[in-house]
């Protein structure tokens, strides 16, 4: 499709980091201060959204895995209303906007409707959640590589869990707290060792950080057992022995807390 005319606004698609205010970069912090109107997602922590200045439009679009406040046609609809109008928009978002945060997908409508748009990467949960806990995703004697993957699959957009299953690096799965004895299952089924090391973190980079460290032989049960709630992610493969040494207290946010 050929963009329609130019707005006179803009829209900023502005990772808000992972959860750590501390986190949030200084570029960030200058387009939420200098917004007309701010869009902002459920995983952004208060303490960002209470950056934004006295007066600036604040609209909560935050979804939940079972319920949608704002559709996200809606969400589209409204950032192209708010730029045509002439303002400065920023949709901010947990992590990395273009890190399943369809901020590709936003990116898309708004050129498509000729919107000036610019991306402020964030730093994704995917890579600093699990750094918070000391597991690092790469180790030169444990991992040369990391996948990450969603663990919430579109329709028409099916994983390849044979292939995944056979990967020696670090496989990292966001979103997959609601599905994380499907996603074990999926990958013992399809030949992953039922002792490859696993961890899942909770409310990471926060004062709320909660760490389960097992295989995939248990971490299913071990989850429920420690009660478990989304945000969370799950990080398998050798590196997570690396826990036990790089931050081997249970009390994982204390290092960290703002």
């Amino acid at each position: 499709m050929t963009p329609t005319r130019r707005s006179k606004g803009k829209v900023f698609l502005v990772g808000a980091g992972p959860g750590d205010p501390d986190l949030l970069t200084r570029k960030a912090e200058r387009v939420i201060k200098d917004a007309n109107v701010v869009l902002y997602d459920k995983l952004v922590d208060d303490r960002i959204v209470a950056l934004v200045p006295h007066g600036t439009e604040l609209l909560d679009v935050g979804k939940d895995p079972d319920r949608h406040k704002v559709p996200q046609h809606k969400i589209n609809e409204l950032l192209v209303s708010y730029a045509r109008q002439g303002k400065t928009v920023v949709r901010l978002k947990g992590g990395d906007p273009f890190v399943f945060g369809r901020g590709g997908e936003e990116a898309e409508e708004l050129v498509t409707h000729g919107v000036d748009v610019e991306v402020v990467p964030g730093i994704s949960s995917a890579v600093a959640v699990p750094a918070y806990a000391g597991i690092p995703v790469t180790h030169r004697d444990y991992a040369s590589s990391v996948t990450i993957i969603t663990g919430h699959e579109a329709a028409g957009n099916r994983l390849q869990w044979e292939v995944l299953a056979q990967l020696d690096g670090t496989l990292v799965v966001l979103m997959g707290v609601g599905t994380l004895a499907e996603n074990v299952s999926n990958l013992v089924a399809r030949g992953k060792d039922v002792q490859t090391p696993a961890a899942i973190i909770a409310q990471g980079t926060t004062p709320r950080q909660k760490v389960v460290v097992g295989t995939l032989s248990d971490i299913t049960r071990k989850a429920t057992d420690a009660d478990l709630k989304a945000p969370a992610v799950l990080i398998i493969g050798d590196v997570v022995k690396l826990k036990h040494i790089l931050q081997p207290s249970d009390e994982d946010a204390s290092n960290h807390s703002t």
